[in-house]
């Protein structure tokens, strides 16, 4: 059991909140919902504790994510009617559920941080959706628990929208993430850079279990406690491994390859994460966690899109290596369950670890290869690529656009090609052009089979950071008109939407928007 710190009022208040009943009753017109058991907060006190959630004064409702109710069994119909908005901003009980927060530990920044957790955000629930896969329901902004190390529990309204955003837009691109679904405003106001007000953002996923929950009980726990958590998650989420009598290697070298490939998808849309801290990372191979985050507009590869990242340890180009790292972490916390002697578990860990390594290779390769619109592996295609990313470099040019743009360079004439690709260094890029073009046409097929299969790896449209602010402005001023047309458009990335063009352009020149995101959101 991790103790309260005894520090201020804002402690005592939520001292007094422990072991109070969730706030709030059950409102009329609740029929229906999923009941499930809490299989996290079963695991006992040494993994979290129960909290009442903070109501939340004034709830609005911005958004409900209709779609994922009915994915994951919730009647949509009752989720956008009154009685579902108490329910999904910490303001009634869940039927059957008691609210908990859990304790993690985790490397921040790359410094040991003993005791972190679950600061302002609660476990409101846990089911089975209809196909049987698991469903956890956490609440975001729902008020302080014992693990908030000082702060108010809320979260902003803008970082609300933001997580939001990142999290749908990156499901439509397939990249696995947790999930929105449901935003609810309040008049309350929140300060941190800049005033704000609070929200409270519901988000799903079949758990939010974190590298550094595993950390935190090999550092502050018993051996029993570290394997009760790691059969947990293999019983609930890898229940093919629970026989195995190795089953402990077995599920951390698929963790590693799931974020290995997780790594690599992030690399070939763009996408820096912003704070790959060890608590930040899903043992599912989850998106987990978006605070500075950015898809990058113009190509730079050592883009750093978290204002706090003075060093840049969380760049565009670091994240492979930091992924690694971060694995590194998690098999070093849980070498003990790997074998009994300390230099068996590390040979072991280094094999498991190596795994990383060739499925990254492997993984972000063939994606590059795809957008490319080659087939086939061949020696110098990493050769090939890197020509094309240097051009990119050179001509400063928008990552998304300049691979969307190749689809269409295969179907026209070369001369035509260079207007729509990176600018200011025709020959080398007629040379690049030739040589791709080449390669294309060596292993056969149709220019139009290619570039339409090119346009289903390249998205036109990606959740560009003026396009975030414009949504945040209109919530901000009690508006989630543009946040739903913006969600819209995110949805399809792929697809040619007629009236939507100025959603797949970047910020106007001069006025390119690179928001100075820390934090503290």
């Amino acid at each position: 059991m991790v103790c309260l710190r005894s520090a201020g009022a804002r402690h005592a208040a939520v001292a007094a909140r422990l072991s109070a009943k969730p706030a709030g009753i059950v409102p009329d017109g609740v029929v229906n919902l999923p009941l499930g058991e809490p299989r996290f907060a079963a695991l006992g006190p040494a993994y979290g504790q129960p909290v009442a959630a903070l109501p939340l004064p004034d709830a609005l409702r911005l958004y409900f994510n209709a779609a994922l109710a009915d994915q994951i069994g919730l009647d949509p119909r009752w989720c956008q009617s009154a009685a579902a908005l108490p329910l999904l901003t910490g303001n009634a009980a869940w039927p059957g559920q008691t609210p908990s927060a859990s304790v993690y530990a985790g490397h921040q920044f790359g410094v040991w941080v003993s005791q972190l957790g679950d600061g302002r955000v609660l476990t409101l629930a846990e089911w089975r959706a209809p196909d049987g896969s698991p469903v956890e329901l956490q609440l975001k902004g729902a008020g302080p628990t014992p693990y908030a190390r000082g702060s108010d529990g809320r979260a902003t309204l803008a970082s609300s929208v933001r997580e939001l955003l990142a999290c749908e837009a990156l499901h439509a691109l397939g990249v696995p993430t947790t999930r929105a679904l449901s935003l609810a405003g309040s008049s309350l106001s929140v300060q941190r850079d800049e005033l704000d007000t609070a929200a409270v953002l519901g988000r799903t996923a079949p758990c939010f279990v974190r590298f550094g929950h595993f950390e935190f009980h090999a550092r502050h726990g018993t051996p029993q406690q570290l394997a009760l958590l790691a059969d947990h998650v293999i019983e609930h989420h890898f229940p093919y491994l629970a026989n195995q009598p190795q089953r402990h290697a077995a599920w951390l070298a698929e963790v590693v390859e799931l974020t290995a490939a997780l790594f690599a998808h992030w690399q070939t849309l763009g996408f820096c994460h912003g704070v790959l801290n060890t608590d930040n990372l899903s043992v599912l191979g989850l998106t987990l966690d978006y605070g500075p985050y950015g898809f990058m507009e113009r190509f730079r590869p050592h883009h750093v899109c978290n204002a706090s990242d003075h060093e840049g340890r969380y760049a565009y180009t670091a994240q492979p290596a930091i992924g690694r790292w971060n694995c590194e972490r998690l098999l070093g916390a849980c070498a003990g369950l790997l074998a009994p002697q300390p230099e068996a578990a590390r040979e072991q860990a280094q094999a498991l670890l190596a795994r990383y390594d060739e499925v990254y290779r492997q993984e972000v390769m063939r994606r590059w290869r795809a957008k490319l619109g080659l087939r086939e592996a061949r020696a110098g295609d990493a050769g090939l690529l890197n020509r094309w990313l240097t051009l990119l470099q050179r001509g400063k040019a928008d990552f998304t656009l300049a691979f969307r743009r190749l689809a269409d360079a295969i179907q026209i004439d070369p001369a035509e090609a260079l207007i729509c690709l990176p600018a200011g260094q025709d020959a080398a890029l007629r040379d690049w052009l030739d040589d791709w073009r080449a390669r294309l046409a060596s292993e056969g097929g149709s220019p139009a089979g290619r570039a339409s299969a090119m346009r289903r790896v390249n998205p036109r449209y990606v959740l560009r950071n003026h396009l975030a602010q414009a949504a945040i402005e209109g919530a901000q001023r009690g508006s989630s008109v543009e946040l739903h047309r913006l969600l819209a458009v995110l949805a399809r990335p792929f697809d040619e939407q007629p009236g939507a063009e100025h959603y797949a352009a970047p910020p106007a020149q001069g006025l390119e928007l690179e928001l100075e995101i820390g934090c503290s959101a």
